[in-house]
């Protein structure tokens, strides 16, 4: 029961690390059409959901951790590995593909409807990584 609890709070803080980036795709789309007040809520938005995006992963991690550690899989595995390597590498995209977006919105100084085009390229890219960490979790292939 342990176990199957565990699994859920996983499943569960995935599901808060990959979905909000679905909507924030339709809300890059609001961007465009919106005046300057509009845009600092909006991005006020998104810089909220990145943070709770931040602390599902920490609760995926951690969760993933203890699963692997009650689940008796090795660190070894395939399905591990390359999981923790996509993981590292969404983590140094998601700390500098964002903020400096968002920076640069807040200061005005910048052609909006570029950063608006970098800002939806990145989420793209940030939901491509978690998919294929989520691909690797699910399907746990047997790469060597």
């Amino acid at each position: 029961m342990a176990y199957k609890l565990l699994l859920f709070f996983h499943i569960f803080s995935a599901t808060l690390s990959i979905g909000p980036f679905f909507i924030m795709l339709a809300f890059v789309k609001r961007l465009r059409s919106c005046d300057h007040l509009q845009r600092k809520f909006y991005i006020e938005i998104f810089e909220l959901t990145i943070r709770l995006v931040k602390h599902a992963g920490h609760a995926l991690v951690i969760t993933g951790i203890l699963l692997l550690y009650s689940g008796g899989w090795s660190w070894h595995e395939p399905w591990i590995v390359m999981t923790l390597v996509v993981m590292l590498s969404s983590i140094f995209f998601l700390a500098g593909a964002f903020k400096h977006t968002f920076k640069k919105m807040h200061e005005g100084s910048c052609d909006h409807s570029l950063l608006i085009k970098k800002l939806q390229h990145s989420i793209l890219i940030y939901i491509g990584l978690l998919m294929i960490m989520l691909w690797f979790m699910v399907v746990k292939p047997r790469l060597w």
